[in-house]
């Protein structure tokens, strides 16, 4: 895969409107980061540092926001299946669209102070 929109595309409507919206959340709250494929799934570089990765899988979407995004909101993740820098959305839930804003407007501020 060598470009985002060919990874979205590759899913059914529904998963691919889920990706699609993450990736403009993404891109609206972080404008200068870098779209790149990175271990076979999107991902963005803001500073030339690691900022967020995003996966779609057969029951889940996997947003991964490195340990310390997952550290910051772990309460609020405490819901869903996790693993060090890594948590599961399921597809039969609702995607929380404004806790993944906030995890990465998050990183975005934490890879700017570093």
């Amino acid at each position: 895969m060598d470009s985002i929109t060919d990874y979205i595309n590759q899913f059914s409507d529904k998963v691919q409107q889920i990706l699609q919206n993450i990736r403009n959340l993404i891109l609206e709250n972080a404008p200068d980061a870098v779209e790149e494929m990175a271990y076979g799934m999107p991902g963005y570089k803001l500073n030339q540092k690691p900022l967020v990765y995003f996966a779609a899988y057969r029951n889940h979407i996997g947003f991964y926001a490195t340990p310390s995004g997952h550290l910051e909101f772990k309460e609020e993740l405490a819901q869903y299946k996790q693993g060090k820098g890594s948590v599961q959305f399921p597809l039969g839930q609702p995607i929380p669209y404004d806790l993944i804003k906030r995890m990465v407007v998050f990183r975005v501020k934490e890879n700017q102070n570093t």
